[in-house]
């Protein structure tokens, strides 16, 4: 359970009162039999393991799936605990679910599976059985402990796949701007490739495969919770934009502390997400609650996603 220790004055992670758990824990329900569409699970959260629900729901519900499973390192989730296994076996535990999700998407859907370099390879390998892989997304964690003896680990994968040659992806709506610092004109002096605002320089780019603007939510952040492994807002935000349209459904197998859902209800997507352990499900849905009052994602303003430590910036251009 997470610690009782007294936290810092500044510190704004999110926790639960005793009435808050028994509140959000009726909200929380479990599949036991075959749901005959997907109309009764729209914005819901599944309190139960995912091996056990995903044979439950419906043929071609889902617009867009993104799943962040357990690595394959021993892991403590609260009073769950994932062991380091074999590749071998690590891979037969991916099969089990990751066949099931084929049946799952719709035929112009997308999927994300997230990953770090331990166990990239192994979901490579399974996730190219049963879907087209588009691409590898590889994004850049700036926390972490360093190593005497080895490079430090900063870095996670994010598998692309989709069902069909028939998919959405939205490029305009994953652009970055970024402040220009060597500004470049033309024979005529004029910008070339950026624009001149009254509150400075700066150019709107397409987005690549390496994402170098990401910030690992911590202790003095509003969306921080006490998951081991919870994922930024604005990492899923660039996920559901690209590859979703409003009203589309998100989908995630392994909902943690409940990012995706958080971030699909903010960019008014519907969402479903399945999370084994009870407190995190009652984080998501208390995380819910606060989307409601306010939608604003870290990094994400005027429809452009900022670079890393803009925060001021992004605030004049919401204004």
């Amino acid at each position: 359970m997470p610690s009782d220790l007294p936290r810092a004055p500044r510190n704004r992670t999110l926790t639960l009162t005793p009435s808050e758990r028994d509140r959000y824990r009726q909200r929380l329900t479990a599949l036991e039999r075959k749901a005959s569409d997907i109309s009764d699970l729209r914005n819901r959260t599944l309190c139960q393991d995912s091996l056990a629900a995903l044979p439950w729901l419906p043929d071609s519900c889902i617009d867009l799936l993104i799943a962040d499973p357990p690595y394959n390192r021993t892991k403590v989730f609260n009073q769950t605990v994932f062991s380091q296994r074999s590749l071998a076996s690590y891979q037969d535990w991916l099969d089990i679910w990751m066949s099931q999700l084929p049946r799952l998407l719709k035929p112009t859907g997308s999927v994300y599976i997230c990953c770090d370099w331990q166990s990239s390879n192994a979901i490579y390998c399974v996730f190219e059985k049963y879907f087209k892989v588009r691409n590898r997304i590889t994004w850049e964690r700036e926390k972490g402990r360093g190593a005497k003896h080895n490079w430090k680990n900063a870095a996670e994968d994010i598998w692309f796949g989709t069902v069909s040659e028939d998919y959405y992806f939205n490029v305009e709506a994953v652009k970055l701007k970024r402040r220009v610092i060597a500004p470049y004109r033309d024979r005529n002096g004029q910008p070339k490739g950026w624009r001149e605002t009254q509150r400075g320089r700066f150019r709107i780019t397409h987005p690549s495969n390496l994402w170098t603007d990401i910030s690992i939510p911590f202790w003095s952040m509003p969306e921080n919770t006490d998951h081991p492994t919870q994922k930024p807002e604005k990492l899923m935000a660039k996920l559901i934009l690209a590859s979703s349209q409003p009203g589309d459904m998100v989908f995630d197998p392994f909902l943690g502390s409940g990012t995706t859902a958080v971030v699909a209800k903010k960019l008014q997507r519907q969402y479903l997400g399945i999370e084994q352990d009870e407190h995190y499900c009652c984080l998501a849905e208390k995380r819910l609650d606060l989307a409601e009052q306010d939608t604003t994602i870290q990094g994400y303003a005027g429809g452009y996603f900022w670079e890393r430590n803009t925060l001021a910036e992004q605030r004049r251009q919401a204004e």
